[in-house]
C-alpha cells in the first residue's frame, strides 16, 4: 500500500476518532459537574457485553443501519431528509396491516408487506421531493412537517385498524401469521436470536454501494450533490434527480421498522419503537455516508444504548448520559470533518508548492557534428 493511500485512510479515520474523543471528554466533564463517578461510569459502559447483550446490540444496529442508509442517500444528493422517522412509521404501519390480513400465503405475504412498506415510504418522502423540485421548498422544513402529519395520521388509522386484546389496554394491528414471520438466527448456543432481517440489511448496504459507485445513476446523483451548476452543464436533470433521490431515501426508510415488525413485535401498536430516524442522521454523519462506516456507527450507537441500561443500578447514574454522548457526537463530528478537511487541503497545497519550487533540469544539449 502506497504512502499516499495510507495517509488518505488515516485522514479519513481521523474525523470520527476526533469526534469520539471530544464526546468522551465532554461527557466526562458533564459527569464531573453533576458529581457522578466518571471512572465507574465509563468502566460500566466499556465493559464486555454478555451474549444476550451482544444479540441486542446486533438487533438494534440492524435497525439503525437501515436508518443511516436512508439518510445517507439524501446526503449524497446534498438533501437533508429529516423525515425518516415519519416515513418508517407510516411504512411499518402499512406493512403491518397488509401482513396481518394475510392476503397471500407464507413468505409471499412477507414479500408483499416489504414492497408495500418501501412504496409507502417512498411516496411519503416523494412529497418533500416534489415540493423541493417544483416549488423550491426546503426539504428540511417539509420533512419536519411531514413527520408530525405521519405521526398523527398513523395514530388515527391505528384506532380504525386496531384489534384490542381482551383485558389489555394496548392498541395493535392484527398479528402477522407465523408462516409470514422472518425467523431469527440462533446466537449464543441458541439461547438468544438475531433478527433474520439482518441479511436483508446487509444486502441493502451492498445495493447502496453498488448503485452509487458502479452505475451511471449513482454518478449523476453524486455529481449533482457536489455541484448543481456542473450537473446542469453536463445535461443532468437536477429536478428529476431530486425527486428520485427522495424516493429512494424514502424506500430505504420504509425498511427501518421491519426488523422489529417481522422479528419481534409481529404487529404495529402504540408502543412501537420511535426516534430511529433521528439516530440515523448522526450515524450517517459519523460513517461519512459509506456503507461500512454507517455499519460501524450503527454498532457504536447500539452498543452505547445497550450498555447504558445497567448504569442506574450499578453506578447510580442516569442512562440518559449516553444520550448526551450521542448528541455530542453529532455536534463534534461535523466540526471534526471540517478540521480534517482543512488539514488535508493544507497538505495538498504544501505538496503543490513543493513541486513547483523544484529547480527544473536543464534541457540536454545536442552535440554539433563538426
Amino acid at each position: 500500500m502506497s504512502g499516499g493511500r495510507v495517509r488518505r485512510l488515516l485522514l479519513g479515520a481521523a474525523a470520527p476518532v476526533l469526534a469520539l474523543v471530544a464526546a468522551i471528554l465532554i461527557t466526562s466533564l458533564v459527569l464531573l459537574v453533576a458529581g457522578d463517578p466518571v471512572l465507574d461510569t465509563w468502566s460500566t459502559i466499556l465493559s464486555a457485553p454478555r451474549e444476550r447483550n451482544v444479540a441486542n446490540i446486533i438487533n438494534n444496529a440492524t435497525v439503525l443501519y437501515l436508518s443511516g442508509l436512508a439518510v445517507a442517500v439524501g446526503f449524497r444528493m446534498n438533501l437533508f431528509n429529516i423525515g425518516v422517522d415519519g416515513q418508517y412509521r407510516i411504512a411499518a404501519f402499512a406493512a403491518a396491516v397488509v401482513a396481518g390480513e394475510a392476503w397471500l400465503p407464507g413468505y409471499l405475504n412477507t414479500v408483499l408487506a416489504i414492497v408495500v412498506a418501501m412504496a409507502v415510504g417512498a411516496a411519503w418522502a416523494g412529497i418533500a421531493g416534489l415540493l423541493r423540485a417544483t416549488r423550491g421548498v426546503s426539504e428540511v422544513i417539509s420533512t419536519i412537517m411531514l413527520n408530525f402529519i405521519s405521526t398523527s395520521l398513523v395514530a388515527f388509522l391505528l384506532r380504525k385498524a386496531a384489534v384490542r386484546a381482551p383485558g389489555s389496554n394496548s392498541i395493535n394491528t392484527k398479528e402477522i401469521p407465523e408462516g409470514s414471520r422472518i425467523p431469527g438466527i440462533p446466537f449464543g448456543g441458541g439461547v438468544v436470536e438475531i433478527y433474520g432481517f439482518v441479511v436483508l440489511a446487509v444486502l441493502s448496504g451492498l445495493a447502496y454501494w453498488f448503485v452509487l459507485n458502479r452505475t451511471r445513476f449513482g454518478f449523476d446523483l453524486r455529481a449533482t450533490g457536489q455541484s448543481t451548476t456542473a450537473a446542469v452543464a453536463s445535461g443532468i436533470n437536477v429536478r428529476r434527480m431530486i425527486v428520485i433521490a427522495m424516493l429512494i431515501s424514502g424506500a430505504a426508510a420504509g425498511l427501518v421498522g421491519l426488523p422489529i415488525l417481522f422479528g419481534d413485535a409481529y404487529s404495529y401498536g402504540s408502543t412501537f419503537q420511535s426516534g430511529l430516524g433521528f439516530s440515523g442522521i448522526a450515524i450517517a454523519l459519523l460513517g461519512r455516508n459509506h456503507p461500512v462506516g454507517i455499519g460501524l456507527g450503527a454498532l457504536l450507537f447500539a452498543y452505547l444504548n445497550e450498555q447504558s441500561n445497567p448504569l442506574q443500578i450499578l453506578v447510580g447514574v442516569s442512562p440518559e448520559i449516553v444520550a448526551i454522548t450521542q448528541g455530542v457526537i453529532v455536534l463534534t463530528v461535523v466540526v471534526s470533518y471540517e478540521v480534517v478537511r482543512r488539514y488535508r487541503r493544507r497538505l495538498e497545497q504544501q505538496a503543490v508548492a513543493a513541486a513547483t519550487d523544484r529547480p527544473e533540469r536543464p534541457a540536454p544539449t545536442e552535440e554539433v557534428a563538426t
